[in-house]
């Protein structure tokens, strides 16, 4: 196991500069340089990504817990961001050290009762939705079975463990809620959600010191505790991870969180009266948060890593999701740039270190914490901690992503910061990508023999879905949503962008919608108003092409029902296609990979833009203000965009690339 890592680590970093050279790493700004490669270097995250994968084998971890956890939630997000499948290899086999084919979770002790234990349920549940897989499915339903005999205080909040009694502590919003959000989301729980949102704004409404407006670690709601105010119950002072936590545990929440569910704007309106009062608790000079934020500059505190990495990763994201004003980016930037300068060292074998995460930080228990300034500042701060160099993925992997708004509008002529950016969630100025659901509603039974769609579907992980391709378009400040109906006028009058993929065939839907002259009239009538439409087609025998046509013709583009680029494994060349310079849309020429694909024959206003063999790949038509970008594949699903097949063919940066081009026409 360890030389295996070690040889996944070194392929990472030989991979790093070949594998970038023309992502989008810096979003809009990008759209700029879709014509030349940008530079060859490995970010921050990135270079600790790799540090992880050659430091810490997956044998020498050797418990289930929060700490692994947040480490692995780091490797996933970098996974997320850089579609690098040695990210996800290591996430699945961290987790099948301890999950057995049963579901069983070896080292999980679940007399104790703690929500720290339920963490790690997320990369659990990760690689339930990426591979399908039931044991993972049995071992997150196990997880979420034991939440239900979590013990509660008076107001119906859990407390922290068995052994703190009444306490709920910031810790456990992170603990425990994103997974529990993912896990109703994926297995239709929706009365989840509920709970889900009073847990965070119990805390929200108990915990809030009333004169910084931070929260405080913890609340004791019966006071019995020495540490407990005896009005408030609250702790003495507000610890900066406690903080992190539940910053954190808001923005991972709403990933989940139903559009349409009534907590939702609260969540929202929590995350922007909180981040609120931790940017005016930011100092100045370093862009860093104090370990006791409460005592800032006071004699013995000090600049805490992962505090700080938690606060850029929820500013960062805040902003790119849309919940957070425009101008926190630029304390995330300088957070981050002051996290580099002060706690991360690069090591002579290439390795960074991240120095600087205090080790603990508790309530009560033996020897007994005080949770005053004195014990805060007190405990051992140590290099590279689990947490925080999980953090500082986070972190990374949202700075990476973040959007370069001051060169926006120079380099890509789009709106300014202020035209394209609202909150909360405004959809005033942010572009809306609709999925179609309805020419393609192929469904299938989940691990608990629960009805889903899937099949190019924003929330799919699997093989099949488009969740990267999704991700590509978050990238941009995008805002994701799905049609599972017929398009009208008035379904397509909120989005910007629609896309249309595969429509189905009785052999994949036994009941499929066929697309008709009043689905192509809304839809034409749309594209002449402005819309941008993406025509995603297949092969021969995986797609309908008599009535897609009627929709694809009004544009000049016909899909040819045939069986192009055959692949026979394990032969991949046949489904190689070149993509010139000079597309307008995909940086410098790259091979591509498109499988068993149908043809495109263009005529009046469609353009050829990529051409194999004669055949036309991919075409491009205008009409009146709107945009139709036609492909003979869908192409852009996980199994040719997520970096764990295939990932020599850059599918996940073709797929940034059609989504900055798209954002920008929509634009």
């Amino acid at each position: 196991m360890l030389d295996g890592n070690l040889q996944i680590a070194g392929n990472r970093i030989v991979q790093l500069a070949r594998k970038f050279s023309t992502a989008f790493i810096f979003g809009f700004a990008a759209a700029a340089v879709a014509q030349s490669a940008a530079p060859s270097v490995a970010t921050p995250a990135q270079q600790m990504a790799a540090t992880v994968l050659q430091q810490w084998p997956v044998a020498t971890h050797d418990q289930w817990a929060y700490e692994e956890g947040t480490l692995l939630d780091g490797i996933a997000a970098e996974w997320h961001a850089t579609a690098n499948g040695d990210d996800f290899a290591y996430i699945k086999a961290a987790v099948d050290k301890y999950v057995s084919a049963d579901g069983t979770i070896a080292t999980y002790k679940a007399s104790g009762h703690t929500l720290d234990d339920v963490e790690m349920g997320r990369a659990d549940l990760l690689l339930y939705r990426v591979t399908q897989q039931d044991k993972y499915a049995k071992a997150a339903r196990f997880l979420h079975d034991q939440l239900a005999l979590q013990p509660r205080n008076a107001s119906g909040g859990y407390w922290h463990k068995q052994i703190y009694p009444n306490q709920m502590w910031l810790d456990g919003a992170y603990m425990a809620e994103p997974f529990r959000a993912e896990y109703a989301a994926t297995f239709q729980q929706p009365a989840d959600f509920d709970d889900i949102a009073k847990q965070l704004l119990l805390m929200d409404a108990n915990m809030r010191d009333a004169k910084t407006g931070l929260l405080r670690h913890g609340w004791d709601e019966s006071k019995s505790m020495p540490w407990a105010d005896k009005t408030t119950g609250l702790s003495p002072e507000v610890w900066a991870r406690a903080m992190g936590w539940y910053e954190m545990a808001l923005v991972d929440v709403l990933d989940w969180f139903p559009q349409d569910h009534p907590q939702r704007p609260a969540l929202i309106a929590a995350l922007n009266r909180t981040m609120a009062a931790v940017v005016k608790a930011q100092d100045p000079k370093s862009g860093l948060w104090w370990q006791v934020m409460s005592h800032p500059g006071e004699s013995g505190n000090y600049f805490e890593a992962s505090a700080s990495c938690m606060f850029t990763y929820a500013l960062a994201k805040g902003v790119r999701m849309g919940y957070l004003p425009a101008s926190d980016e630029a304390v995330a930037h300088r957070a981050w740039d002051g996290i580099q300068k002060h706690f991360v060292t690069t090591n002579p074998d290439g390795t960074i270190t991240l120095h600087g995460t205090v080790k603990v930080g508790g309530l009560g228990g033996t020897p007994y914490r005080s949770g005053d300034f004195n014990y805060y500042i007190h405990e051992p701060v140590v290099d590279q901690d689990a947490k925080g160099v999980g953090s500082f993925l986070l972190a990374g992997s949202e700075m990476d992503q973040v959007l370069d708004i001051s060169a926006a509008p120079k380099k890509t002529g789009l709106p300014s910061s202020k035209d394209y950016r609202a909150t909360p969630e405004s959809s005033t100025h942010r572009v809306t990508v609709l999925v179609d659901a309805w020419f393609n509603s192929q469904t299938r039974k989940n691990a608990f023999g629960q009805t889903e769609l899937y099949h190019y579907k924003w929330n799919d992980d699997s093989n099949n879905g488009f969740s990267f391709f999704g991700r590509a378009f978050r990238r941009y400040g995008a805002t994701l949503a799905t049609l599972p109906a017929a398009p009208t006028a008035a379904a397509l009058a909120h989005a910007q962008i629609y896309i249309i993929a595969s429509p189905d065939i009785p052999s994949k839907n036994p009941d499929p919608h066929y697309i008709d002259k009043a689905s192509g009239d809304a839809i034409e009538a749309w594209v002449r108003a402005g819309g941008v439409l993406l025509l995603f087609s297949n092969d021969r025998d995986n797609t309908e092409f008599t009535h897609f046509d009627t929709l694809a013709d009004r544009f000049g583009m016909h899909f040819n029902p045939v069986l192009s680029h055959h692949v026979i494994e394990p032969d991949h060349s046949t489904g190689e296609v070149v993509i010139s310079p000079g597309t307008g849309i995909f940086g410098s020429g790259f091979t591509a990979y498109m499988k068993d694909t149908s043809t495109i024959t263009v005529s009046g206003a469609a353009k050829a833009l990529v051409t194999d063999h004669g055949d036309v790949m991919i075409a491009v038509s205008h009409l009146g203000k709107g945009t139709v970008l036609g492909v003979v594949d869908p192409w852009f699903y996980n199994e040719y965009a997520d970096g764990r097949k295939m990932g020599q063919y850059r599918g996940f940066e073709a797929a940034q690339d059609v989504a900055a081009w798209a954002v920008k026409q929509a634009r």
